[in-house]
């Protein structure tokens, strides 16, 4: 089963439309939606490997749009719509207290969601709701979400078969990986 759902993804990521939902993906998860853009990239990096590049470039520029969607949220529509963005995500009694704190470590929050796996959702809304300079939340932006998509795409590029190799003899065992760290991620959101 495991095999068959990973041929399906490796399809799709090879799909002449996969560029379209990655950025459809990259863009929604700035601002709403709960799954990282990774979870496409990777597989198409390892598809088409000479793509990398563009792959990650599509991914860069969705993201940081997707970003704005996310600052105008906290900015603009904060009670509304960011409010239950972060009650899901179990971050909204935290949000006040933040809220004092953030500005001052602004540039260093979004570069590190930005780079890391922490939902970058959850510091867009907060960048706005904070009344963050947009330049600087930009400009934070394109640098995390760069690193971030262009390292995968350069390790992929560079690594991508004997990672494709690695990935497809021990499949089962990567989706206990990849399992672990969603649990572990939600986790340490949920808790901390």
């Amino acid at each position: 089963m495991l095999k068959r759902l990973y041929d399906w993804t490796i399809a799709i990521a090879d799909h002449p439309r996969a560029l379209w939902a990655l950025a459809v993906i990259a863009f929604v998860e700035s601002s709403v939606f709960p799954f990282p853009p990774d979870i496409l990239m990777i597989p198409m990096i390892l598809a088409r490997p000479n793509r990398a590049w563009l792959i990650a470039t599509v991914a860069l520029v969705a993201s940081v749009l997707g970003g704005l969607l996310g600052y105008a949220i906290g900015a603009f529509a904060f009670e509304t719509i960011g409010q239950p963005i972060l009650e899901s995500l179990g971050k909204a009694d935290a949000a006040a207290a933040f809220n004092t704190k953030f500005n001052d470590f602004g540039f260093w929050a979004v570069l590190t969601a930005g780079v890391t796996p922490f939902p970058y959702k959850v510091i867009t809304i907060m960048s706005g709701w904070t009344g963050m300079p947009l330049a600087t939340f930009m400009v934070t932006s394109v640098l995390a979400r760069g690193l971030r998509f262009f390292i995968v795409a350069a390790l992929l590029w560079k690594f991508g078969a004997p990672i494709r190799d690695f990935i497809e003899r021990r499949l089962g065992l990567m989706f206990i990986l990849f399992i672990a760290l969603l649990l572990g991620s939600y986790y340490l959101l949920r808790f901390l």
